[in-house]
């Protein structure tokens, strides 16, 4: 019944804002970015990526329905479907539309992420089939489905667009920048957010337990699983930031230098990517301190208040910072603003939902942070000691973990300690996630 209330008005309401987007297509670019050479080229492009609009949204729906439902795979498989899409159409299209063919990828990749999981959602959620045998209802009984849908959904939405509006605001701030600052903006950020959506991973297979736990009313087990995510999701994400850190000159040029992408740009992307990652722990924080607020009955605005005063702080200190560093100083705001966003978060979630120890998260994570340093610093100093940067690539992905868990032992860092046997239970949990699948 709850789908069948409010996908259709949804998808409608997504429509109508694409439809906006498209029209207003030059507006939006000269808003955005004011400084662009060719505007004509952005507006094509703004408009075929305007029809993700419809599409991300719609995926997403057909994800938390399908993750609720304990099912993983589909969701899981959007992103290959995403990449298809873009691939395939910048292939097919690329000598007759030029960058075209990018946006144009896009928004083919949109609808595979759509593709890929509708059969799934009909099979296990479906649209309310037997609500036409039940009794007639009036109006009002039939909108108060959606009304408390929308309720419910009001602070995630706010929450979501509070936090992809440091894109937003990043690309504004760069406009006016030298020719090249948002693409170096662009590859270092997507290679940086890696080990946080890794880490992530973690937390959207467990966020059904945390879920049911907070129904239920265990607040002690949801405590204790919000507590083992936190501290995974820390471990996993701080280790691929020593990685980034350590060997991001290398990682650059094996992914992009080849082409008009020159050794300047590798290494002006690298420097960037550095910046960002002292943010990736506050990122991958968010991502897991927000599922516990939205696992309740009860609409909760502390998230959307919290992205938005980090998003303030991106703004405030992005504006004052670019002058002077340029797109360092962007990066630098960034993880300013999420650093920001995810200790509130943080604070705010043994206090209003679920009675964490908050200081003991903390010292947790400052004992992981570290150890990211000492693996960090030693990727820093190792990489350039060989030539060959596919190698020197390789090599780093095992001397940054062997470094981090030498450092986590000598520490004493429990999270490395027991690292071994909360591998073995999340490895079980995630193999009986699996097998719920149909």
């Amino acid at each position: 019944m709850l789908v069948a209330a409010t996908l259709p008005r949804l998808a409608v309401l997504l429509a109508a804002v694409a439809s906006v987007l498209i029209v207003a297509a030059p507006l939006v670019v000269a808003v955005l970015a004011p400084g662009l050479p060719d505007p004509g080229l952005a507006v094509q492009c703004t408009r075929l990526t305007a029809l993700t609009v419809l599409s991300f949204g719609i995926a997403g729906y057909f994800s938390a329905a399908l993750r609720a439902h304990r099912s993983f795979v589909p969701p899981a498989a959007i992103y290959v479907s995403y990449n298809v899409g873009i691939i395939g159409t910048m292939l097919a299209l690329h000598a007759l539309w030029g960058v075209r063919a990018a946006a144009a990828g896009v928004a083919v990749g949109g609808l595979l992420m759509v593709l890929v999981q509708l059969p799934a959602f009909i099979r296990n959620v479906g649209f309310g089939p037997a609500r036409a045998k039940r009794a007639p209802r009036s109006r009002r009984d039939r909108d108060r489905p959606t009304l408390i849908a929308f309720g419910l959904i009001a602070p995630v939405i706010f929450f979501a667009v509070f936090r992809q509006s440091q894109v937003l605001v990043e690309r504004f701030l760069a406009a006016s920048l030298p020719s090249g600052a948002i693409s170096h903006l662009n590859y270092a950020q997507k290679v940086a957010q890696m080990p946080m959506v890794l880490s992530l991973m973690i937390c959207t297979v467990t966020f059904p337990v945390v879920a049911q736990a907070m129904a239920a009313g265990e607040r002690e087990k949801a405590r204790r699983r919000v507590e083992q995510d936190l501290a995974l999701a820390s471990l996993a994400v701080l280790m691929g930031t020593a990685l980034v850190i350590g060997y991001a000159p290398q990682i650059i040029q094996v992914l992009f230098e080849r082409g008009a992408f020159t050794h300047e740009d590798t290494l002006a992307t690298a420097s960037v990517m550095r910046v960002y990652g002292f943010g990736l722990l506050g990122h991958c924080l968010v991502g897991a301190l927000s599922r516990p607020f939205f696992s309740t009955a009860r609409p909760t605005w502390f998230p959307a208040l919290a992205m938005g005063a980090g998003l303030l702080v991106n703004i405030v200190a992005g504006a004052f910072a670019v002058g002077w560093w340029g797109t360092y100083g962007i990066a630098a705001a960034n993880a300013a603003g999420i650093s920001t966003t995810a200790v509130l978060l943080l604070t705010g979630l043994g206090s209003r939902m679920v009675a964490i120890q908050v200081r003991r998260v903390a010292v947790s994570i400052g004992r992981l942070a570290v150890a990211a340093v000492a693996a960090g610093g030693t990727g820093w100093i190792a990489g350039p000691m060989i030539p060959d940067p596919t190698v020197s690539a390789a090599l780093g992905c095992l001397l940054v973990p062997a470094m981090f868990g030498a450092t986590g032992m000598a520490i004493r860092a429990l999270e490395v300690t027991a690292l071994p046997g909360q591998i073995a239970q999340f490895s079980s949990q995630l193999t009986q996630r699996f097998r719920n699948v149909r």
